[in-house]
């Protein structure tokens, strides 16, 4: 906006100068007087690119506020989601009823930000929608747990898959392999 102001006013004062070095016929000389020129744009000129860059900057603070604001939404929805997951599991004894609807994949820690992690897909295998629930152990070498977590998917179409994805914020120095525990339908 301010370039766009400033190449008017330049294009505005380029018109108005003669493109000859002598004057049309009847036209005066016109020198000007280049004491008063202060290399400073006109107070009205200053006043629109002022009035241009507050409008950027508060567009761009608006644009901020509303990404802040989605992930702030994002994240209490994850949030609310695991919580509702971690619910759902907490009345099943041994594995649930849709371990067969979970695979594991494991994600390198160079995609991961260094965590060990495993995308869970999830297939909704019934004729219903339904809403999952799954428990993700991660394990050392030796078989020990080292971290859980639980992902879920809410109200998935009957054939439709989510792809949630676990991770695990202990021992990020060791290679842990992750391994669905108990998968609930609900």
């Amino acid at each position: 906006m301010i370039a766009v102001v400033l190449m008017a006013a330049g294009a505005v004062g380029l018109s108005a100068c003669s493109s000859g070095s002598t004057p049309a016929a009847g036209a005066s000389s016109f020198s000007p007087v280049t004491g008063s020129f202060s290399g400073s744009p006109p107070s009205a000129l200053a006043s629109l690119a002022s009035a241009a860059q507050a409008s950027v900057s508060a567009a761009a603070a608006s644009a901020s506020a509303a990404a802040a604001s989605f992930e702030a939404s994002v994240s209490a929805e994850g949030s609310r989601a695991a919580a509702a997951a971690r619910a759902a599991l907490a009345s099943v004894s041994g594995s649930g009823n849709a371990l067969s609807d979970v695979t594991l994949t494991g994600i390198p820690k160079t995609a991961s930000g260094g965590l060990n992690a495993a995308k869970v897909t999830i297939t909704n295998s019934t004729a219903s929608k339904a809403s999952y629930a799954v428990k993700v152990e991660f394990v050392d070498a030796s078989g020990t747990t080292v971290d859980t977590t639980v992902v879920g998917a809410e109200n998935l179409e009957p054939g439709r898959q989510a792809s949630p994805i676990a991770f695990s914020t202990k021992d990020t120095d060791a290679t842990l392999t992750p391994r669905a525990v108990q998968a609930q339908r609900y």
